[in-house]
């Protein structure tokens, strides 16, 4: 099983979502997880285009991570 870290200020406002039961930090919440989603998921991307089997596989793991990161085509190569 993987650990995700995660930064001390979403962790807080976890604990008072659910331990103290305030509903006030739900938005919050809600931008940090998906923040943290977003660099998961670029952070597989990128693995996945420096360790795959083919060119082809690269490739297009390069143009998805690119995409992702918003990178405009006139900056690629």
């Amino acid at each position: 099983m993987k650990n995700v870290q995660i930064p001390y200020e979403l962790f807080m406002l976890l604990i008072r979502h659910y331990l103290v039961e305030d509903d006030t930090c739900l938005y919050e919440i809600r931008q940090g997880l998906e923040k943290k989603l977003d660099s998961l998921v670029q952070h597989e991307l990128y693995g996945k285009f420096k360790t795959a089997p083919t060119q082809e596989e690269r490739e297009k793991a390069r143009q998805e991570y690119l995409d992702r990161r918003g990178v405009l085509d006139s900056f690629r190569w």
